[in-house]
């Protein structure tokens, strides 16, 4: 009976959990791939879930990616594919939902099975460069995003080439992906290895030269924008960049064909998790691995905590102050028509923080395409420029930017925009985070407010030499001088918190007189003094740990807690014995002196609070200052004047 209710029990639970575990599973997101197949051509519709709203947002929708297991792809909804061969294929689609508050749907690959080929298959040329890296969404903590690598030969011959792909760069410290997947459809073959061995065309006259050192010399090669030449150059520059890469080989490339390689990127627990931070991939091309001639393209993606096409980064998420002056500002700004249709005109508002400096503001690319605005009014598209005290007004003016929900609208990539523009900082600034952003306005329509764009900059430490010297008041004879150094960040704007270690040369003295009347043999009466000196002669630590605050770029002031305590001690007594003719103190009948010598280490700890004033160069350079400690223990309370080098 007992095993009877044992195992009802053990059943009631187990279905309990397989229940839950039932439950949760039907409750994951996913959108499934439907298709119709006609020989060689399939038409592909996705079912995808509801989409939830995000309150205040734009209108929410779904963008699609499509890996049709041939090695081709595309981003439109419903797309028709024609395969060359028959056989069978493994269909993949990545749906990301924009302006939705839960995560993308997951899906399942499709196997599509090709029995006949009754269409011709179109292998017609699409690219416009010979090189491009494109996803199929902006990185996301917890997602993973599609990098496409598309190479065309230019060559008019076969040829055999490597491709690289540099990921994780090395301005993070953590990582943000790992390559968790790389299909390919042409028998690119991995190469796992460190060392890169290049090859150079051995009838060019710029070969390298050889030295009896372990440099390698190189000509100068002028290089332009599209093909580069010194393709260890640019291996070394990226490797410096980025921490990981990938190196694919090709071969048999036909003159003017076309090649996709896929790679899956799966983000890390430790991605970075700022939403206005740019990160980036970098991909080479080496179309012939007899020549260095090569392409490279730099694909910039921002970090996103939603699928908001409307978006604002930098590439100031984290910078060095002391190299601050060194650096130009990059920023993006993204938009999307989400409409019925076409935006004739687009104003971009965008906070310009007051470090930055407008007349320095230059616009490095923009989509759409157009020429800068003269100062008269003109028909054709431009962009146009105008300054606020705090903003920089980006308008579009006599443009056509189709809508996502406009008619006969397939790709959305051609609804998106973009202005990316640089900005130094200004003369004077402080050591302050920014926040940046833009109202977006599509013709009349309300404004789209973006995320903001946060510069921030790392703390840094500043070293700091100190020298002074410390005043005992309630001491006898005292003399006090040290040597120590500081620990602080980097030229902090206001709060900031310091540590020292400060090394002190000690010495004073301490003397106790006691006088009482002896009575000594016969009844004599007479006077005895005993006069106490002690010596002392001390190295000690001082540890502060202070809070400061900077009132200005002159003026300080702190406050915080100390430790000090002797490393090493030296006492030197004196005990002078003295009796005196009665009680007259002019006559001294006998006198006694005894010394003594003792040395300690590590004793006589002390704490106390103190507080400051500093004036001078309060940031970085040199200051004086005065400092009073208090110590909660012991008549030891003493000023402390310096002198303090920041570095």
């Amino acid at each position: 009976m007992k095993h009877s209710l044992l195992f009802v029990f053990c059943f009631l639970i187990s279905f309990q959990i397989f229940g839950q575990l039932q439950q949760k599973d039907t409750l994951t997101r996913t959108a499934k791939i439907t298709h119709k197949i006609s020989g060689n051509e399939v038409n592909f519709t996705p079912q995808t879930p509801p989409l939830e709203q995000i309150a205040g947002a734009p209108k929410t929708f779904y963008s699609y990616y499509w890996e049709f297991g041939d090695g081709n792809y595309s981003k439109e909804k419903n797309p028709n594919h024609i395969y060359k061969n028959k056989g069978t294929y493994d269909v993949k689609l990545w749906a990301t939902n924009n302006y939705d508050t839960g995560k993308p749907p997951s899906t399942r690959p499709q196997k599509i099975t090709i029995n006949t080929v009754s269409k011709d298959y179109n292998d017609g040329a699409f690219m416009t460069n010979n090189f491009t890296l494109q996803r199929n969404r902006e990185p996301m903590p917890e997602e993973n995003i599609v990098v496409i690598m598309s190479y065309k030969n230019p060559k008019n011959y076969v040829s055999n080439g490597k491709l690289f792909l540099f990921f994780n760069e090395q301005k993070y410290k953590d990582n943000n992906f790992i390559i968790s997947d790389i299909r390919t459809h042409h028998s690119e073959t991995e190469i796992i290895e460190n060392t890169l061995v290049f090859t150079t065309d051995l009838n060019d006259s710029n070969s390298y030269l050889a030295s009896n050192t372990n440099t390698i010399f190189t000509p100068l090669i002028v290089q332009d924008s599209t093909e580069k030449t010194n393709l260890p150059l640019t291996i070394e520059t990226a490797k410096t960049n980025y921490k990981n890469f990938k190196i694919l080989e090709f071969d048999n490339m036909q003159p003017s064909e076309e090649r996709n390689v896929f790679f899956s990127l799966e983000t890390t627990p430790e991605m970075l998790k700022d939403t206005s931070a740019i990160i980036s991939v970098r991909g080479v091309y080496v179309p012939d691995s007899n020549y260095d001639n090569h392409s490279v393209k730099d694909m910039e993606m921002e970090i996103v905590t939603s699928h908001d096409p409307n978006k604002m980064s930098s590439n100031g998420t984290f910078m060095n102050y002391r190299l601050v002056r060194f650096k130009t500002l990059k920023y993006k700004i993204k938009f999307q028509n989400n409409g019925e249709g076409p935006a004739r005109t687009i104003r971009l508002e965008t906070d310009i923080p007051e470090m930055l400096d407008k007349s320095t503001l230059k616009i490095l690319d923009m989509y759409p395409k157009c020429k800068i605005c003269p100062k008269e009014p003109v028909r054709y598209s431009c962009l146009d420029t105008t300054f606020t005290d705090t903003q920089a007004i980006f308008t579009f003016k006599n443009i056509y930017l189709p809508g996502s929900s406009q008619k006969n609208v397939k790709e959305k990539d051609s609804t998106k925009g973009f202005v990316k523009y640089s900005i130094n900082f200004a003369k004077d600034f402080h050591k302050k985070k920014t926040k940046s952003r833009t109202a977006i306005i599509f013709d009349k329509n309300e404004p789209i407010i973006t995320n903001y764009s946060t510069t921030r900059f790392l703390p840094g430490i500043s070293i700091g030499a100190k020298t002074g010297y410390n005043y005992y008041p309630d001491l006898e004879d005292s003399k006090s001088y040290f040597v120590g150094a500081t620990v602080s960040p980097y030229k902090s704007y206001k709060w900031y918190w310091q540590v020292e270690l400060v090394n002190s040369f000690n010495s004073y003295s301490a003397t106790s007189i006691s006088e009482q009347t002896v009575v000594g043999a016969q009844g004599f009466r007479y006077l005895q003094r005993k006069t106490n000196t002690k010596e002392f002669t001390n190295i000690n630590w001082e540890v502060p740990v202070l809070i400061r605050y900077n009132l200005n770029n002159f003026i300080g002031f702190g406050a915080g807690i100390q430790t000090n305590f002797n490393v090493s001690e030296r006492q030197n007594q004196t005990l002078l014995t003295e009796d005196f003719d009665g009680v007259d103190t002019d006559f001294v009948i006998n006198k006694n002196m005894e010394t003594s010598e003792t040395s300690k280490s590590f004793t006589n700890v002390k704490k106390g609070f103190l507080i400051e004033a500093t004036a001078g160069f309060s940031r970085i350079g040199p200051s004086l200052g005065a400092r009073y400690v208090m110590n909660f223990e012991d008549n030891f309370n003493y000023w402390q004047f310096y002198a303090i080098w920041k570095f």
